[in-house]
């Protein structure tokens, strides 16, 4: 129960840390693009480029956590939880194809640099750096940006903008002191690297979740290895353990035991286990209890394991 009420709670500070950078990050985007654009400075409107990425990907994690929040029902049983992944999906390939785009555009500078009047351009960068750390905090102490996929992925994306605003700033006073006009292209180049990065990453993510992969902080051996352990339990087969959403884990099983088991034992069996997998980030679990003379056979014995399962989903939420 406690572990849930807990998730509830952080999924709030998510949300309202969000809305909070959400709002931020916007304000100064379109600051900086502006800025970027008088200046004609290409590592500002990169910058702003990742901080548009930023904004929408503070959007989409924003609208994920209010449709993760609809209720599940008979056409999505697991409601809109799936959602979130899909956004951060979506997000990385839209970092990819920013950063491509600046490459681009970058290699065009370097041939030709333009005029760039750097002294605006350091106010802005410096501004926008002072944003991003300001953000980075909120997000810090606000959400959980080690579980959740999706407040991770916008919180890398401040990370590296931050990274931006300071390629920006040493590009405008290597362009002030020393009049390198391709200290503006490279700055950018720079980000565009960064966006790239976390872009990839994201996206690697969020189609590992999508495949059914294996969550990263599970592991397999020590799941099976717990169950096995269980007294009573003689071996396991058609493990099956993923992600639905971030911080949300599901396993499913067939569980061979021995012949003679009451159906009380078989539910404290099966509440035992749940117990002890719920220490190992799983948090929805699903077992068939079968006799090894009944291996997938409809005995008694299954009907114990919808009752657990109905246990489990009520403990969920």
């Amino acid at each position: 129960m406690g572990h849930d009420h807990g998730h509830d709670h952080t999924h709030g500070a998510n949300k309202k840390t969000l809305m909070i950078s959400f709002i931020i990050i916007t304000g100064y985007m379109v600051i900086e693009a502006i800025g970027g654009y008088i200046t004609n400075s290409l590592a500002l409107l990169s910058d702003a480029g990742h901080m548009l990425s930023d904004a929408i990907s503070l959007g989409i994690a924003l609208l994920a956590f209010t449709l993760g929040e609809k209720a599940a029902n008979y056409s999505k049983t697991y409601g809109y939880k799936r959602f979130e992944i899909l956004a951060a999906v979506l997000n990385g390939i839209t970092l990819v194809l920013i950063a491509i785009y600046i490459f681009y555009e970058a290699i065009e500078r370097f041939q030709n640099p333009p005029e760039v009047s750097s002294t605006g351009m350091l106010i802005i960068a410096s501004i926008g750096l002072l944003v991003n750390i300001i953000v980075a905090w909120i997000m810090m102490r606000g959400g959980d940006v080690e579980e959740n996929l999706n407040m991770r992925g916008a919180y890398l994306h401040v990370m590296s903008d931050m990274l931006g605003s300071i390629g920006a700033i040493v590009a405008a006073l290597l362009m002030i002191f020393f009049g390198w006009g391709w200290a503006d292209p490279l700055a950018s180049v720079i980000v565009a690297a960064l966006v790239l990065r976390s872009g990839y990453h994201v996206t690697k993510s969020g189609l590992h979740v999508l495949m059914e992969g294996t969550p990263q902080n599970v592991d397999v051996n020590k799941v099976i290895q717990t169950i096995q352990n269980t007294k009573g339990i003689k071996r396991v087969h058609d493990l099956h353990v993923w992600s639905i959403t971030s911080g949300l884990n599901a396993l499913s099983c067939h569980a061979v035991v021995g012949d003679q088991m009451s159906i009380g034992d078989s539910e404290r069996l099966l509440h035992q286990i749940e117990h002890d997998l719920e220490h190992q980030n799983i948090h929805h679990i699903t077992i068939q209890l079968e006799t090894s003379a009944h291996q997938h056979d409809n005995s008694i014995l299954c009907k114990v394991k919808a009752e657990s399962s109905g246990h489990n989903h009520h403990h969920q939420h």
